[in-house]
């Protein structure tokens, strides 16, 4: 009988190890491998929105463009080489994502205190829950130990994130293609209660669209004309754009959603309406719901095992 136990044991800490090779993810992979990784993330998250707010927001939006693009595999941090051309200049990125010398800081951190250990793609994924947390939003545990690409694709990142321009159909087969639900498009929209957005991204809608608040839009005008200017920044909550709170959707119900793909979520057309009006009245239900898609997201195609590789820098592959 007692043999029979030890064989159970033994049987179970085997399966435990081939699971953890084979893929699974688990928030405890850097417990004993750098133990110290998580509130070193952490420490250097705060520092970065103390010095400047709007990081928050955009370490938040470069896990989201990383994951959409092939998976959660950092490959949005590479420069381009000699043998690709990487994604930083894509049409959704270029002269928009942010946050790189924060990134590099980070794993700087990360590699005086683990060489070798702790990838650029869990490194995106614990900055963007420290950002949302950091800035009053929910908390959850992220799954670890994702490594990271060895190449990256423009050609990708144009057909996978979706445009400021789209509309439900589109957001709903562009986020159905990473099997993520209609809940977890419209809870993971509500990202874009914090941040920043480029006059180019919305001037079509402030100038020619109907579904918008008249005053909304002409207020925008002024530093948004219908030609130049196109880097001036307007907030994407209009009310409180650095901190993480459900306004975003009580815009969407004034028709004030800055991006057409904003209120697009709630239109009198869809089904994402309901949600739009469920978060829009319970802070609790958008916290809820945002953090399990911020685990359904970090779940997409991750290289797990002997895939990919651990970068020294997040930039360039080894």
């Amino acid at each position: 009988m007692a043999s029979n136990y030890s064989l159970l044991l033994l049987f179970l800490v085997f399966a435990g190890t081939f699971l953890e090779t084979k893929g699974k993810l688990s928030p405890k992979f850097y417990s004993s491998k750098c133990p110290k990784a998580l509130s070193i993330v952490q420490e250097e998250v705060v520092a970065a929105i103390k010095n400047e707010t709007r990081i928050g927001a955009s370490l938040l939006r470069l896990h989201f463009h990383d994951c959409f693009v092939n998976g959660c595999d950092a490959s949005v941090l590479l420069d381009d080489t000699s043998s690709f051309v990487g994604e930083k200049t894509a049409a959704p990125n270029n002269n928009s994502i942010r946050g790189f010398e924060v990134v590099d800081h980070i794993k700087a951190r990360l590699e005086k205190a683990c060489p070798g250990v702790v990838s650029c793609a869990d490194l995106l994924a614990l900055a963007a829950r420290d950002s949302v947390v950091y800035l009053g939003g929910p908390s959850w545990k992220v799954r670890l130990g994702r490594r990271d690409s060895t190449t990256a694709s423009r050609s990708a990142a144009n057909t996978s994130i979706p445009p400021p321009t789209s509309n439900i159909s589109s957001l709903i087969s562009n986020f159905a293609a990473q099997n993520l639900s209609l809940r977890d498009l419209v809870a993971l929209s509500g990202s874009h209660t914090i941040g920043l957005a480029r006059c180019t991204s919305f001037r079509s809608r402030i100038y020619n669209e109907s579904t918008i608040d008249a005053a909304f839009a002409k207020s925008l005008q002024g530093s948004c004309p219908r030609s130049g200017n196109d880097d001036n920044l307007a907030n994407l909550d209009l009310q409180t754009p650095t901190h993480f709170d459900n306004l975003y959707y009580k815009n969407l119900l004034k028709v004030k959603g800055l991006l057409h793909s904003d209120q697009e979520l709630f239109n009198g057309t869809s089904s994402a309406d309901k949600l739009v009006k469920i978060y829009a009245n319970n802070t609790f239900a958008f916290f809820k719901h945002f953090a399990k898609a911020m685990i359904n997201m970090g779940n997409i195609e991750p290289l797990t095992g002997s895939q990919g590789e651990i970068r020294t820098n997040c930039r360039k592959v080894n």
